[in-house]
């Protein structure tokens, strides 16, 4: 078997994708400020460009102009590392997302996600994109110890006692979606939620029971993620800004792109889990057919995207035994409840 046309295949697909990834990091800070802005009353971005869409670009030559300080008391190899390992490990989760059905090319059968070749697809796809969207933890763990600054390292240790309490809620509130498909394979999963057809009638998970899974995982994705308000480790009216204080120009930035893309995959995930996937209602010419199950995999991964900045710009923050205590005291019974509920039910109805 030839495998040079799909190695090539592979190249253009994952630079497109880092491409299109990079982009959306860039414009998700641009609508979060603008949103955030209406939320409080204010414009956000307007100077830069038309509705100040030019901005992330005023904003990216601004980190990569900047003068890169290195503290003298840091220990320098892993200050260096660090932002490149958060950065790395959120960059590669988005290689095992499934974006649609398989297409046809030149006689080559083209799955839509930058892994599997010849149409093949990872069946623990799921799993190994837990592990490696666990490592990123590692990035922010050992910017906090290797800065030498107090700040930075409570800011480290938050972010791994989250990780470890959230984590766990989160991949049971899983369980539940994996024994309703009966596969570990992303794309099996959204086969089991129903297809295309006329008159569309969604089989989403949410809405088969996995209501609750999906409000755990949610909750514990915003921990995962440091998001508000959950954003312990870098809460600046305690921390400074916690485990990145020692940073500037574009190690700084790297933090936020791998937040930004951590994002973007959990976004991923929820759809493809929970929201049914590129499944959604066909109608039109053979092109347009073609094309709206990307339509409406974006489109839910949008309005994901935009319920995270809706809660930034809503929510307070918990302190912090209120964020320990809520996730080993409620969310995680609650997850184990829901599993088990669940596979009663698989078993009553086998």
């Amino acid at each position: 078997m030839n495998f040079l046309p799909y190695i090539l295949i592979a190249l253009i697909k994952i630079a497109v994708m880092i491409g299109v990834l990079l982009t959306a990091v860039a414009y998700i800070v641009w609508l979060e400020r603008k949103v955030v802005g209406r939320i409080q009353n204010r414009w956000g971005p307007t100077r830069v460009g038309p509705f100040g869409l030019l901005q992330p670009a005023a904003d990216g030559i601004k980190f990569i102009i900047k003068e890169d300080l290195t503290p003298p008391h840091v220990y320098k190899p892993l200050f260096i590392a660090a932002p490149l390992i958060a950065v790395v490990f959120a960059l590669s989760s988005i290689a095992l997302i499934p974006f649609g059905n398989n297409f046809t090319l030149f006689g080559y059968d083209i799955p839509m996600q930058i892994t599997g070749a010849g149409g093949g697809d990872i069946n623990t796809g799921l799993l190994i994109i837990l592990g490696l969207t666990s490592m990123g933890v590692y990035g922010i763990a050992l910017a906090g110890w290797s800065s030498n600054n107090k700040y930075s390292m409570l800011g480290s240790l938050r972010a791994g006692a989250q990780m470890i309490s959230y984590e766990i809620a989160l991949g049971l509130s899983l369980i539940g979606v994996l024994i309703l498909a009966g596969t570990f394979s992303l794309r099996g999963i959204v086969e089991s939620q129903g297809g295309h057809f006329p008159g569309y009638i969604p089989h989403w998970n949410i809405f088969r029971g996995q209501i609750v899974a999906f409000f755990i995982y949610l909750t514990a994705a915003y921990a995962e993620t440091n998001r508000i308000p959950f954003d312990l480790p870098e809460a600046e009216t305690e921390l400074v800004a916690g485990y990145h204080t020692e940073y500037s120009a574009m190690k700084f930035a790297m933090f936020f792109m791998a937040e930004y893309a951590n994002m973007v995959t959990v976004a991923c995930l929820a759809t493809l889990l929970f929201l049914g996937g590129w499944n959604g209602p066909l109608f039109g010419p053979p092109l347009v057919q073609a094309l709206l199950p990307l339509l409406w995999f974006f489109l839910k991964v949008f309005a994901f995207i935009f319920l995270y900045i809706w809660v930034r710009g809503t929510m307070p923050r918990f302190r912090y035994d209120q964020l320990m205590a809520f996730g080993w005291k409620f969310l995680l019974p609650l997850a184990i409840a829901n599993l088990i509920i669940t596979a009663f039910f698989v078993a009553y109805r086998a």
